[in-house]
């Protein structure tokens, strides 16, 4: 396998996820194709023109005019990857984000070349922010992104007409969408888990052929995320987004898929190495003892004559 020394990842983000980025042992150029409001469509215009670039380690890259930024970002093989979450906890940090202040007035929301109408995309809140909100009020805003949010940044919006609801029935929109979801995240070069981040970076460095500075840390959690909520609310939030849960269990389906494949790859190489190993060793012990006693032999006579001879 080829060693990796550059790598260029397009990462799709579905929550906060950027903290694997310091760990990498090398000058990566890692490209934000997808903030938290995006979704897959406009995914491969962002990523020839206009990615932004949130994490950059080493020396500071060289400054880009217009054109040939362009230019430099499309001659690049950039390596799709993604890192999702429990959508329960997801939800509950999102909402503990949005109650200390966060909002996403900048977000454009662009699918198929315009942004949504405000009808198709009401406000949950009036003033400049939701800060203050309990759980129930982000949870009765019928309009609010959070909701099935992973399903949303993965699939394709401009297959169901973008923001537009009436554009197809709800059932049908939202099977489409999880659909398209599905098969984006089976296509990514790489997916990882939250929830599962030794095996995420054992994925993670068999699949670009790495290693991390150090070791990843699990750390136990409830699947609250460290918010105290009781078993109806859970349900409730597991209602709000059964998408997400959907796609939660095949990625995990498929996340355990890719684990036992590479581990097996790796048993695979090792057994192939050892034999190697083993047959180098039997040969080595199968050389004539002559040749090695020979390297310790004193000059002869002869020879040593000739060097007299010599001087």
């Amino acid at each position: 396998m080829k060693l990796v020394t550059r790598l260029h990842l397009a990462h799709i983000l579905t929550h906060g996820s950027l903290w694997l980025y310091p760990l990498l042992p090398l000058t990566p150029e890692i490209w934000e194709v997808a903030s938290i409001e995006g979704n897959w469509a406009p995914l491969q215009l962002l990523v020839t023109v206009q990615p932004r670039k949130v994490k950059y380690q080493g020396l500071p890259p060289a400054p880009y005019t217009a054109q040939s930024r362009v230019q430099s970002f499309r001659k690049r093989k950039f390596y799709y990857i993604t890192l999702l979450r429990d959508p329960v906890s997801r939800y509950l940090s999102e909402w503990r984000h949005v109650q200390r202040g966060a909002t996403w007035k900048t977000s454009l929301h662009m699918c198929d070349g315009r942004t949504p109408t405000p009808e198709e995309l009401p406000s949950c809140y009036e003033g400049t922010d939701w800060s203050g909100c309990t759980l129930q009020e982000f949870m009765d805003c019928p309009y609010n992104l959070a909701n099935n949010r992973q399903v949303r940044m993965l699939a394709d919006l401009s297959l169901v007409g973008c923001y537009n609801m009436s554009f197809i029935p709800e059932n049908k929109r939202a099977q489409i969408l999880l659909e398209s979801a599905k098969k984006n995240l089976k296509d990514m070069a790489f997916f990882g888990l939250t929830e599962f981040q030794r095996k995420t970076q054992y994925l993670f460095e068999r699949t670009f052929n790495l290693k991390f500075i150090r070791p990843f840390m699990q750390y136990n959690s409830t699947r609250a995320g460290g918010v105290e909520v009781d078993n109806n609310t859970i349900r409730r939030i597991e209602e709000l987004n059964d998408l997400d849960m959907q796609l939660y269990d095949y990625a995990k389906d498929l996340f355990q898929q890719r684990y036992q494949y590479k581990r097996q790859l790796e048993r695979m190489e090792q057994r192939i190495k050892n034999r190697e190993e083993r047959l180098l060793h039997r040969s080595n012990e199968a050389l004539p003892k002559e040749e090695t006693e020979e390297q310790g032999r004193l000059p002869t006579e002869d020879y040593m004559s000739h060097i007299i001879e010599k001087w």
